[in-house]
């Protein structure tokens, strides 16, 4: 049996201290998801406990190939917090590695939420419909293990692998909007430079066919697991990444920029 204290105290540590663990938890002690959840709410309920609020939610395997390779039947998520979300100044910001292992950067589409959103919402529209606004955003994640080698479950209980979030400036949703939205979702290409050369390019289509479908499909995940909150009003939601991770270091300076859709270019300096 997996103590799930003992075992978020680990996770914990292993990032504070920036220990690599050599073995992930679905190795060593047999975690699966369920478990890897009930480890998530200890981190959720920690966190609350030393003062931090949660901010919203951030997605992980929003690529229905993936699931059929890791025999998962929806995407998985984990919470953000107060002190790990930043909204850039006028779509400009800069951010310290210092505390991180290895990080990672990846493109994503950021939603505010104005109302909660639950399971049932089966298309675009749908999901669309509960959103305030919508906003370019990097998420860093960073790996407790070896060689960014684990398992779903092990991505579940440790945060999620989220490190931080650089929202941009926001594109309010509006019932007059929200018909060209579910096109532009779907179909917009995003780049993704290193110190102003390309790295990297994606499309709404590599988040789960479209952003807001992704909003819409962890509604419903989210929904299956026993003792889960639902999306609450005012959550942030990063919702996929839109490229593949890509490793970042100090001193490079990252800038996303789309087309097909109405967003600011978003820069980050390391």
């Amino acid at each position: 049996m997996i103590d799930i204290h003992t075992l978020a105290l680990e996770l914990v540590a292993s990032f504070a201290e920036r220990r690599v663990l050599a073995t992930p938890p679905s190795t060593r002690d047999g975690l699966d998801l369920p478990t890897a959840y009930a480890v998530e709410r200890e981190l959720v309920q920690m966190r609350r406990a030393a003062g931090r609020r949660t901010a919203g939610v951030k997605v992980g395997y929003a690529n229905k190939a993936m699931w059929r390779v890791l025999k998962l039947d929806t995407l998985v998520w984990a919470h953000m917090y107060d002190d790990t979300v930043r909204i850039a100044d006028a779509n400009e910001a800069t951010l310290s590695l210092a505390q991180m292992i290895s990080p990672k950067i990846e493109p994503e589409i950021v939603f505010k939420l104005k109302s909660p959103l639950g399971a049932g919402t089966a298309d675009a529209s749908a999901a669309l419909e509960a959103v305030e606004w919508l906003a370019l955003g990097f998420e860093i994640i960073d790996c407790p293990y070896a060689d960014w080698k684990y398992q779903p479950a092990d991505f579940v209980a440790a945060y999620g692998l989220h490190a931080a979030l650089i929202v941009g400036d926001p594109v309010p949703v509006t019932a007059g909007n929200i018909p060209a939205l579910v096109e532009q979702l779907a179909a917009f290409k995003v780049r993704l430079a290193k110190d102003g050369q390309l790295v990297a390019e994606g499309s709404g289509r590599n988040s789960l066919r479209s952003p807001a479908l992704c909003l819409a499909e962890l509604a419903s995940a989210m929904a299956k697991q026993a003792d889960t909150e639902p999306l609450a009003a005012g959550y942030l939601v990063s919702s996929g990444t839109l490229t593949e991770s890509t490793p970042i270091h100090p001193g490079t300076t990252w800038t996303a920029s789309v087309e097909g859709i109405t967003l600011p270019p978003l820069t980050l300096t390391l």
